[in-house]
This record gives structure tokens, C-alpha cells and sequence, in this order.
């Protein structure tokens, strides 16, 4: 047996394969296909992110406006400040008590208006239209009508209500404190509540609404209870729509100014950090000091970003697995 015998080479017996794409043109091709979003995405990067590195930059130099002939680099020695700052400091404890608060108890009220709208009755659109509109108002609108409307001891509609009720019951005159002095943190985190229990009661009810009914059937079919259907089905469903609500009102509170500047102008232990960083920038003019601050507060913000990206992620590929 020769070599040229070993080497012959079965016949092709099926059809010929196509030509492979040629590099070049596929590339042309999906640059064609995205030019018409270049002007968006360098209009994105022109507003967002040249400012950002604009900020990180000044966030290494000593800049105060008050001493213009004294600018220079300082490396990181901004951002030892904002760390050893007694202000800042107490600013992040704020910034901390205040979304804590806020978050769970707008979801814990979000979570029982959405099961009572998730039940069948005359005038639901309706209700629920009325309970959505707080979360529609500008944020410092939002803030007045609770310093003025509400909070104000002399014609606030809740002084008013309690003279009211002291007068139907024959009390005479009831106290007419005055709510945002003897409580400020509390009116603060009160008007908050009222405008973000709207947001976290349509993500919990959109997931109410997507439980697959024929499981709850079943477990009724087994006697399983209300408390049993809530507790071992509808809370576990709920998981993922409870995260996406406390990481995206998490994000949306630490960065909130409206409602502290408007209600108590940070005053009386309510100076949330975008609070201080404003007091750093305007008031003391040190905008060296006040960059490396947002520049932390943007990270932190990223980080929290990341965890809610990640969770609305999982919550589609879950909804494509159903579907």
C-alpha cells in the first residue's frame, strides 16, 4: 500500500457551505446600524460624564473661592478631611437614619396598600390613581405643602384636626405644638414617607398581580389559610420586587436635598450629607472640599446601583423563564 493510497479523501456529498461573512463589511454594517444614536450617547457623555471628571479633578486641588491666590494640589487630602470632618461625619449618620427609616416604612405601607388594592372593589382605578398622585408632585412642592399646609402651628391642617377633635369631645382647646421645632428628623422622614409609599406600593402590586393564580388555588384546595397563602407563597413571590423597591427608594433617598433644605434647612440635627455638600460649596466656598465629598457620594451610589441592576436583571430573566 502506497502513501498516496492513505491520503485520499472522501467524497463531499452534502451541499457546498456558505461563504463566511466578510469582516469588513458586517463592521460597516453595525456602524450603519448605530450611527443614529451617536449624537445621544456623546450628548450622554458631554453632560454626565465630563462633569464628573471635572469634579474628580478639583476634588485633588486646595480651591477655596474666598482665597483665590492660594490653589493647589493636594492629592488626596480632601478626602481625609471629608473622613475626619465632625460634620460630615454626623451628616452620614443622618443620611443613614433618615433612608433606613424612610425605605422600610414606605415599603411596609406600600406592601399592605398593595394587597388591599390587589382585591376586587367598586371605584379601585380610582382609588389608586388618588394614592399614585403624591408620588407625581414635584419633590419641593411635595415640601411646602407639608411645612405650610400641614405642619404650621398656627393654620397647619394638623393642629387643626386636633382643635377639632378636642372641641367634639368637649375638651376645649387642644395643644397646638409645633411639630417641625419639637420633632424635625420625624417631619422630615413623615413628608418622605407620604411621597415614596406610592413608588413601592406600584412595584409590589405589579408583582401581586404577576402570581401564578393556580398555585395560590391549589393551596387553598389544600386549606391553607390567608396567613399561609401570604406566608409561604406570596412573600416568597415578593422577594425579588421587595429588593428592587428598598434598592431603588435607597438610591433615591440618600441623594435627596428638596425635602431637608425646604421643611428645616438643615437645621436642628437634620443636615443630610447632599445637604452638607451644599453648605460646603456655597456657604464655605471650598469646592475642593465639597468635590470629594460628591465624589464619595457618587460612588456609593454606584454601589447601590450596581446591587439594583443586578436584581431587575434576575426579575426579567425570571419573567422570560415563565413566559
Amino acid at each position: 500500500m502506497t502513501t498516496t493510497e492513505l491520503t485520499v479523501r472522501p467524497r463531499r456529498t452534502g451541499p457546498a457551505p456558505a461563504p463566511a461573512p466578510r469582516p469588513a463589511v458586517s463592521r460597516l454594517r453595525a456602524w450603519a446600524t448605530r450611527a443614529p444614536l451617536l449624537p445621544a450617547l456623546v450628548f450622554l457623555i458631554v453632560v454626565t460624564q465630563l462633569p464628573f471628571v471635572v469634579t474628580l479633578v478639583i476634588s485633588l486641588f486646595h480651591w477655596n473661592a474666598l482665597q483665590p491666590g492660594d490653589r493647589h494640589f493636594t492629592g488626596a487630602s480632601n478626602y481625609l478631611a471629608v473622613a475626619t470632618d465632625p460634620a460630615l461625619r454626623s451628616s452620614v449618620v443622618t443620611t443613614v437614619v433618615l433612608t433606613a427609616a424612610v425605605v422600610i416604612v414606605s415599603v411596609v405601607l406600600g406592601l399592605l396598600i398593595a394587597l388591599l388594592l390587589d382585591r376586587k372593589f367598586f371605584g379601585r382605578g380610582v382609588v389608586r390613581t388618588m394614592l399614585i398622585a403624591p408620588f407625581l408632585l414635584v419633590p419641593v412642592a411635595a415640601a411646602l405643602l407639608w411645612k405650610h399646609a400641614l405642619y404650621n402651628p398656627e393654620y397647619g391642617l394638623i393642629n387643626g384636626v386636633l382643635t377639632w377633635l378636642a372641641r367634639l369631645f368637649g375638651a376645649g382647646s387642644a395643644a397646638q405644638p409645633d411639630w417641625i421645632s419639637s420633632m424635625p428628623l420625624i417631619s422630615v422622614e413623615t413628608a418622605l414617607v407620604w411621597q415614596w409609599t406610592p413608588f413601592m406600593m406600584l412595584i409590589l402590586l405589579a408583582g401581586l398581580q404577576s402570581r401564578p393564580l393556580d398555585v395560590i388555588e391549589a393551596a387553598r384546595l389544600d386549606g391553607a389559610g390567608s396567613w399561609q397563602i401570604f406566608r409561604y407563597v406570596t412573600l416568597p413571590h415578593l422577594r425579588r420586587y421587595l429588593e428592587l423597591g428598598v434598592l431603588l427608594g435607597s438610591i433615591y433617598i440618600v441623594q435627596n436635598f428638596d425635602a431637608v433644605f425646604t421643611i428645616t434647612s438643615g437645621g436642628l440635627g437634620t443636615a443630610n450629607l447632599p445637604y452638607t455638600i451644599y453648605q460646603t460649596f456655597y456657604q464655605a466656598h471650598d469646592y475642593g472640599q465639597a468635590s470629594a465629598a460628591g465624589v464619595l457620594v457618587v460612588i456609593g451610589s454606584i454601589a447601590i446601583a450596581t446591587f439594583a441592576l443586578r436584581v431587575v436583571s434576575s426579575l426579567f430573566r425570571e419573567e422570560m423563564s415563565r413566559a
